[in-house]
C-alpha cells in the first residue's frame, strides 16, 4: 500500500463528498418548504405563496441537478480507489445504495417532471401530492445514505464470511440506535439550511427594498422554523454525542481533547491540542462539566486518548476544532433566529438593518455546520473505514499508485470548479433577479385570476431586467 496514494485517495473522497453534500443539504430542506408553500397557497389563495413557490422551484431545479451530478462520482470512487472496502462491505452497502435508487430516485424522478411541466396538466391536489413526493424522495435519500454511513460508524447485524461482511440481521442494520439519532440530526440540519437560505434571501430583498411582500413571508417563515428547530437540533446533537461516547470512545476523547483518564472529567472549552506532548496548550476548562456531558454524572470516570494504542487514536486537532465550529455556528443561528422571530412578530425587523445584515450574512452558517459536523464524524472515525473491523489503510485499492490518485484528484477539482462555478453563479443570478415574471400581490390582497396582459408582461420584463442589473 502506497501511503501517498492512500492520502490522496482520502483527500479526493473528502473533496468530492464535501462538494456534493452542499446541494442535497439545501434541496432536502427546500423541497419540504416548497410543499408547505403549495399547501398554503391552496388553503389561503394568497398569490404570494404561489409566487414564492415558482421562484424557489427554479432554484431547487438547478441545485437538485448539481447534487445529482456531483453524487454520481461517489459510486465510482468505491471501485477505483476503495475496492477492498467495496468488496468486503458490498453485501451490505450495495443493497442500501440500491434501495436509495429504487425509492428515493424513483420518487424524485417521477414527480419532479410534474413540478416543472405539469402545473396546468394535473389537478391542484395532485400537484401538491407531487411536491410532497419529491420532498419524501429527498428525505428517503438522506435516510439510506445515513443508514449506510451509520453502519460504517457502528457495524451491526453482520457476520464475516469469506472475507466479506454479510448481513444476517437487516432489522438490526436499519433500526440501529445510531441510525435513528444521526438521520434526524442530518434531516434537521438540512431543514435549517433551507430555512436560513430563505430567511437570508428575504433579508437581502428588504435591504435592497424590493419584493417586500415576498421578503416578509420568507423572513418570517424561515426564522420561525429555525427558532423551533435549533433547540431540537441541539438536543438530538447531544444524543449523537451519547452514541459516540458509548460506541467510539477514542473519537469522543479526541473531540474533548482529553489525553488522560479523568474522574471527574473537566470540559475543555478551547485549547491548542499538542499530540507530541499529549497535552493541551492555553486550555480553558470547566471542572466536572466533562463528566456531566459524557455520562450525566458528577463523578464518572471519562477515558482519555492515552488509554488507546497510538495506532488506534484518531487525529485530535481536526475533530476538536471542527466540533467547536459546528456548535458555534448553531449558537449564532439560534440567537439570530430567536431575535429575528421576536422582532418579526413585533413588525420591527424591517427597521433593524443591522439585524437584517446579520441574517443575510448568516446564510453560509448551516453549510459550515454540516461540513464541520461531517469532518468531526469522519476524521474522528480514523484509523477505521468500518469502525473497529476494517482499517482505512487496508480498505484502499491495492497497487493504486500516487500518480493515478493525483491525476484523478486534479481532474475532479478542475471539473467541479468549472461546472459548479457556473451553476452557483446561475443560482446567484436567479436570487438577485428575484421573483420577477410572476404577478404578485401584497399580503391580504386577492390573488389575480386574469391572465397577464401585454402591458403586464412588458412591465414584468422591465422589472426583471432592472432587478438583474442592480
Amino acid at each position: 500500500m502506497d501511503a501517498t496514494a492512500l492520502l490522496l485517495s482520502r483527500l479526493q473522497f473528502a473533496f468530492t463528498i464535501s462538494f456534493h453534500i452542499i446541494f442535497p443539504s439545501f434541496t432536502i430542506g427546500l423541497a419540504a418548504w416548497l410543499t408547505v408553500l403549495e399547501a398554503m397557497h391552496m388553503r389561503t389563495g394568497r398569490q404570494v405563496y404561489r409566487t414564492l413557490f415558482e421562484f424557489w422551484l427554479k432554484i431547487f431545479g438547478v441545485a437538485f441537478g448539481m447534487g445529482v451530478v456531483s453524487g454520481v462520482v461517489m459510486g465510482f470512487q468505491f471501485g477505483t480507489n476503495w475496492s477492498v472496502l467495496a468488496k468486503m462491505s458490498g453485501p451490505i452497502q450495495g443493497p442500501l445504495l440500491s434501495y436509495e435508487t429504487f425509492t428515493a430516485f424513483m420518487l424524485e424522478a417521477s414527480f419532479f417532471g410534474i413540478l416543472i411541466f405539469g402545473r396546468s396538466r394535473v389537478p391542484p391536489w395532485f400537484y401538491l401530492f407531487s411536491t410532497a413526493m419529491v420532498a419524501l424522495g429527498t428525505t428517503l435519500s438522506a435516510f439510506w445514505i445515513m443508514t449506510n454511513n451509520s453502519w460504517m460508524q457502528a457495524p451491526v447485524g453482520y457476520v464475516l464470511q469469506n472475507g466479506q461482511f454479510v448481513p444476517d440481521d437487516w432489522v438490526a442494520i436499519l433500526f440501529n440506535r445510531v441510525v435513528w439519532v444521526r438521520f434526524p440530526h442530518m434531516l434537521i440540519a438540512s431543514y435549517l439550511t433551507g430555512a436560513f437560505c430563505v430567511a437570508a434571501t428575504g433579508a437581502w430583498f428588504l435591504l435592497r427594498r424590493t419584493y417586500h411582500a415576498e421578503a416578509r413571508v420568507m423572513l418570517r417563515m424561515g426564522l420561525s422554523l429555525a427558532a423551533v428547530l435549533i433547540p431540537v437540533q441541539l438536543f438530538i446533537g447531544h444524543l449523537v454525542g451519547d452514541y459516540v461516547h458509548d460506541y467510539q470512545p477514542a473519537k469522543f476523547a479526541a473531540i474533548e481533547a482529553r489525553w488522560h483518564d479523568e474522574q471527574p472529567a473537566a470540559e475543555v472549552l478551547i485549547a491548542i491540542p499538542d499530540p507530541s506532548t499529549e497535552s493541551n496548550k492555553y486550555a480553558i476548562s470547566i471542572p466536572v462539566l466533562g463528566s456531566i456531558i459524557g455520562s450525566m454524572s458528577l463523578t464518572s470516570k471519562e477515558v482519555g486518548l492515552t488509554s488507546f494504542p497510538p495506532q488506534d487514536r484518531p487525529p485530535v486537532i481536526i475533530p476538536f476544532f471542527t466540533f467547536r465550529i459546528m456548535v458555534g455556528c448553531g449558537l449564532v443561528m439560534l440567537g439570530l433566529a430567536w431575535l429575528g422571530t421576536y422582532l418579526s412578530f413585533k413588525h420591527r425587523i424591517e427597521r433593524n438593518r443591522l439585524l437584517l445584515w446579520g441574517i443575510f450574512l448568516s446564510f453560509p452558517l448551516p453549510w459550515i455546520a454540516i461540513l464541520t459536523g461531517w469532518y468531526t464524524a469522519e476524521v474522528g472515525r480514523q484509523p477505521w473505514s468500518v469502525y473497529g473491523v476494517l482499517r482505512t489503510a487496508d480498505a484502499v485499492t491495492p497497487f493504486l499508485t500516487a500518480s493515478a490518485a493525483m491525476t484523478t484528484l486534479i481532474l475532479f477539482v478542475l471539473v467541479y470548479a468549472f461546472i459548479f462555478s457556473f451553476g452557483t453563479y446561475y443560482i446567484y443570478r436567479l436570487l438577485r433577479a428575484g421573483p420577477a415574471g410572476i404577478p404578485t400581490t401584497e399580503p391580504g390582497e386577492a390573488a389575480p385570476n386574469r391572465p397577464m396582459s401585454m402591458a403586464d408582461q412588458s412591465s414584468v420584463a422591465a422589472r426583471s431586467y432592472i432587478s438583474a442589473g442592480e
